[in-house]
């Protein structure tokens, strides 16, 4: 019989259990033997790697909290069930790791996790941590810091790849969501979006909106959506936008939302918040929630890795300086 009331419970009682209760060796048994995790950082393939990588991340702050904003999920085609997670992480940073010497700062910042759950294990999954932003309230601007990892890590010829669709690899989990009605229409207003119908903005959000992008970049308006928006897109104007899941919901005591991931495929040909152009090929896996009200999109929530952007640019580049 199941701990768990839902999926929900399970997949914030199962977070909870491995970061808080410091039980990684569950993941032996919530993980699959042979998941894949594509990582923004890097693919990272089996539970036994996904163990090391948690507890590299545990050690740096050995008093984190993952705080559970919202879960958004689907029931996928051939049984199991798709979620995405939306977590706000928090600790201090008191440990030697993957961010260096302990600087005793408070640090925060937000993750999205689509995972595939069959018989309540975990054997699919996409990641992403706002590393830029938190580097930032660490010190480190996202540029240098992903110097820093390319030097850490031997160099340009040895140092970790962060993810790219050429390093996938297939896993049980086949599925493109649900069809409800608000996975669609934020599916196609993104879309619009990165096809430069910026009009699309406009026409569906709020004029209220509040918006959290990468960088931990936060403000109000259509008019501060539409600039941020266009950051990203104009540092890549040539790039494939594509979306690859998306789930709408409408649930009791929640407001109506949806979540949808995403990519961008090209190469970094404009100015922008990534420097001047470098022509370095560059994949985005990308991550948006959004809750809808009465006069339209009033809440978004939009998530890639700048520090994993930075770090494709300066490996095509072959320096870290």
């Amino acid at each position: 019989m199941s701990r768990y009331a839902s999926l929900p419970d399970y997949i914030i009682g199962v977070t909870h259990e491995i970061w808080e209760e410091r039980k990684m060796a569950s993941l032996h048994q919530n993980y699959g033997r042979d998941i894949v995790m594509r990582n923004t950082g890097g693919l990272i393939l089996g539970n036994g790697e996904v163990i090391k990588d948690t507890l590299a991340s545990q050690a740096a702050f050995p008093d984190k909290q993952l705080l559970a904003d919202d879960v958004i999920w689907c029931e996928g085609a051939n049984g199991g069930h798709l979620s995405s997670h939306r977590v706000m992480i928090t600790g201090t940073h008191t440990g030697h790791g993957i961010f260096g010497a302990p600087t005793r700062r408070v640090a925060s910042a937000y993750c999205i996790a689509d995972c595939f759950v069959e018989n309540e294990v975990i054997t699919d999954e996409w990641l992403c941590y706002d590393t830029s932003d938190m580097v930032q309230q660490l010190g480190h601007s996202p540029r240098d810091w992903a110097a820093t990892m390319i030097t850490n890590e031997g160099g340009p010829d040895k140092a970790t790849r962060p993810f790219t669709a050429d390093q996938d690899r297939p896993g049980p989990y086949s599925g493109s969501g649900n069809d409800h009605e608000l996975g669609e229409k934020l599916a196609d207003t993104l879309t619009r979006i990165m096809n430069f119908d910026v009009a699309a903005i406009g026409e569906v959000y709020d004029r209220a909106c509040h918006i959290r992008h990468a960088g931990g970049v936060s403000g109000w308006t259509r008019a501060f959506a539409e600039a941020e928006w266009m950051q990203l897109r104009t540092a890549f104007p040539d790039a494939a936008f594509k979306v690859h899941h998306r789930i709408g919901r409408s649930d009791k005591g929640e407001p109506d939302r949806a979540a949808i991931r995403w990519s961008l495929d090209g190469t970094h040909t404009g100015y922008g918040r990534f420097g001047p152009p470098t022509n370095a090929p560059v994949h985005i896996m990308g991550f948006t929630h959004a809750e809808f009200g009465p006069r339209g999109l009033r809440r978004e929530w939009s998530l890639w890795d700048e520090v994993a952007i930075w770090k494709q640019i300066l490996l095509h580049e072959g320096a870290a300086s």
